[in-house]
């Protein structure tokens, strides 16, 4: 039986959206899954060395590895009318060149900071710590992601919301992409095919079961936060609309990855749709 390794951060949608393979409800045909959770920063930077088959990454990291990852079709997260948010201590006003902390270089919020505060002094910490670091006054600010961007300290508020960012730049009203997964090229077409397939059935029974996973998760302490924020949190970033990429999502993320390209983060432009695993290969395999 052949292990499979899924890389993917520790925040509750992405335990959410595996652990319907981790606890036994989806299986693939001689295939042993495991996982390891880190953050989404160190993932990304696995993703660019290729450490892993199949890992979960920032969609503006995806430019980067092209040529050795297609992005899968499932398990993905966009904001819609929310997402990461700016956060200061309350009644600070920021300098022009204020220093902030960012959850990652290849992040997409930070591809967007970026753009937006060309100015800002900023330094990379991992998500967990910017909270603190800007309570503590290490930083002047810093953006919040996953679930902290429900549960910040009180001392704490917001600055800007991302979501606002990405609407001005983007220019029309489209979902923002988060994040999603990728998969090795060099894996045997017709596997990475069932891989997809797997995982997007994983996604799906873990939708129609959202009440008992959750509780199952809350019961074995795999997320940080309580049962009421954990649901809100679902609905917000492993949703319906996290199941399979939808038009609408492909458009998205091609304006982040025009955006990218306008503003030098990317050498070339590139359309998502031909990054994909074509799927269609199976078709024509068995015709």
């Amino acid at each position: 039986m052949k292990r499979t390794l899924i890389a993917h951060s520790p925040d509750a949608d992405d335990i959410f959206m595996y652990y319907a393979i981790k606890f036994g409800w989806v299986d693939m045909k001689n295939t042993h899954f495991d996982n390891i959770a880190k953050d989404i920063q160190t993932l990304n930077e696995d993703a660019l060395n290729g450490v892993y088959d199949i890992v979960a990454i920032s969609f503006a990291l995806y430019p980067h590895i092209k040529d050795e990852y297609a992005l899968l079709r499932t398990a993905v997260s966009f904001g819609e009318g929310y997402g990461p948010k700016i956060i200061k201590k309350k009644g600070v006003k920021l300098k022009r060149n204020f220093r902030v902390a960012l959850s990652g270089k290849h992040t997409t919020n930070a591809m967007l900071f970026r753009i937006a505060y060309p100015d800002a002094r900023v330094s990379y910490m991992n998500f967990l710590e910017i909270e603190d670091a800007v309570l503590h006054g290490k930083v002047d600010a810093g953006v919040l992601i996953h679930e902290s961007i429900l549960t910040y300290n009180n001392d704490l508020e917001v600055e800007r919301e991302m979501w606002d960012i990405w609407q001005e730049l983007a220019g029309d009203d489209l979902p923002l992409p988060l994040g999603g997964m990728a998969i090795r090229r060099s894996l045997a077409l017709n596997k990475a095919i069932e891989y997809e397939a797997t995982l997007t059935k994983a996604v799906q029974v873990a939708r129609d079961h959202k009440e008992r996973l959750s509780q199952m998760l809350m019961e074995r302490n795999l997320v940080r936060i309580d049962a009421a924020t954990l649901d809100t949190y679902l609905e917000l970033y492993a949703n319906d609309a996290s199941i399979t990429l939808s038009p609408i999502q492909y458009k998205a993320i091609n304006k982040l990855f025009e955006i990218g390209y306008k503003h030098a983060f990317y050498d070339v432009p590139l359309k998502i749709e031909d990054y994909l695993i074509p799927t269609e290969y199976k078709e024509l395999r068995n015709s």
